[in-house]
């Protein structure tokens, strides 16, 4: 076992980073997921797996002040300043958020919660589970994928598994993914791991934001608004405004002017809305605020 720990050099809430809705690849060992606990969880430990040099790892963190203290089968520094943006500014990213009571008081009420950027094939997959279910019930839905597909790694005297690959849950049948309480979306996760597996890379999309969106829609089950979660907290488009019921309430009471009709047109009014470059951060906050 490796230990380490990471000075933050800015404002940082790690409950509030893995437990808003933006990863469901983060695990309390706990139990105590989306359980509110106070400031930071208190010291609550996080578990999540990677993949470093192609080789399953498990990562174990909790924050303690200023400082994340982590345990892991691998050096973890590098893995956990990617997963958790640590280097963003925030206050900078704050600057460009619109002044008004819901975006102050959101910012408020979470400061320190930093985006995520997750891989790209667990994030595409934990968000076409996303469609109509709780958080509690998304982030079930992959604890058991993981252990019903997922590589072993064991680790402090337990065994882990890591995030499937697309291999290994192109192999599932419906049926297996049925009973793991997929419901209808047994099928996409199935037929969409056997599009990455035969060699389509959801990480690979064009650099402009809305040419993006549109190219994860080949996917089997994403539509708009699962393309914008993969973009914002996977492949780093900080503009991206995922426009789910909450937001979408959002707009009609706050911000009317932005409702346009039509996804990509209300999509774009209020990125603009929001601050265009950070939209996605500020969407962020206010949905956590909301929720």
């Amino acid at each position: 076992m490796e230990r380490g720990v990471v000075e933050l050099s800015g404002p940082f809430d790690l409950q509030s980073t893995v437990e808003s809705g933006q990863s469901y690849l983060w695990d309390r060992p706990d139990g105590r997921m989306y359980e509110e606990t106070g400031v930071h969880g208190g010291d609550a430990w996080y578990e999540t797996t990677a993949r470093v040099d192609g080789e399953p790892a498990v990562l174990r963190i909790r924050q303690v002040d200023d400082r994340l203290e982590w345990e892991s089968t691998v050096e973890a520094t590098p893995v956990l300043r990617e997963r958790l943006r640590l280097d963003d500014d925030l206050p900078a990213i704050r600057a460009t958020a619109p002044d008004d009571d819901i975006v102050r008081d959101a910012y408020d009420a979470y400061w320190g919660m930093h985006l995520v950027c997750d891989p790209p094939f667990p994030s595409l997959i934990s968000f076409i589970c996303s469609a109509q279910m709780r958080v509690s019930r998304i982030h079930g839905m992959q604890e058991r994928l993981r252990e019903a597909f997922g590589t072993p790694v064991e680790f402090d005297g337990e065994t882990y598994h890591a995030y499937p690959t697309p291999e290994q849950l192109a192999t599932a049948s419906e049926e297996e993914l049925r009973d793991l309480s997929l419901g209808y979306r047994a099928p996409y996760v199935r037929d969409t791991a056997r599009l990455v597996a035969d060699g389509e890379d959801p990480g690979d999309v064009p650099e402009d934001y809305e040419a993006a969106r549109e190219a994860l829609t080949r996917f089997v089950g994403v539509g708009q608004k699962v393309a914008d979660c993969v973009l914002l907290f996977s492949l780093g488009f900080l503009e991206a405004v995922p426009l789910d019921t909450w937001i979408r309430t959002t707009i009609e009471e706050y911000y009317p002017d932005c409702d346009r009709g039509t996804y990509a047109d209300t999509s774009r009014a209020i990125r603009t809305a929001f601050g265009g470059e950070y939209a996605g951060y500020t969407q962020t906050y206010a949905f956590h605020y909301l929720r």
